[in-house]
């Protein structure tokens, strides 16, 4: 299976708004919502298109701080084995393994610095494998929107 120029037109409507109904997208691309539907069953099967999401403004819920941090650990390949265990803690919604400094790249939403470092010291400090952390906290989230995709 390939994707085509629609196919890009509509990931890309649905990337600015998944609320959008494919009647609208269908409207904007000129075709039929039931070939928006078709092509929308296609980029998942494709793997193109996984799940959806909700995006929540977490301080409006008391949780004020959103960290990353930077996790060194005794060996990299002890990944795999860190990632099992970082999934396991709530506030940890985001890791990546990576290249530079650190070998696994977190991101951490707290209610506030206390809960911070709880989860620093008693939770993810205590994963065997870990060395280190070098912890960063957001002051402000500037830019947060999906990729533009090329038509």
């Amino acid at each position: 299976m390939e994707i085509d120029e629609i196919d890009k037109k509509i990931l890309s409507i649905l990337m600015q708004d998944a609320n959008k109904p494919y009647t609208k997208i269908a409207e904007e691309v000129h075709v039929s919502g039931g070939t928006v539907h078709v092509r929308m069953k296609k980029l998942t099967q494709m793997g193109i298109v996984i799940g959806s999401s909700l995006t929540v403004d977490y301080s409006k819920l008391g949780y004020d701080v959103t960290a990353f941090l930077g996790i060194f650990l005794d060996k990299s390949s002890l990944y795999e084995e860190v990632a099992v265990e970082l999934k396991l803690i709530p506030e940890v919604v985001a890791a990546h393994y990576t290249t530079g400094n650190y070998s696994i790249f977190a991101k951490i939403i707290c209610r506030d610095t206390n809960h911070l470092r709880d989860i620093l010291h008693d939770k993810i400090q205590m994963i065997s494998g870990i060395q280190r952390t070098e912890t960063f906290i957001s002051l402000d989230e500037s830019i947060d929107r999906p990729l533009q995709i090329e038509e």
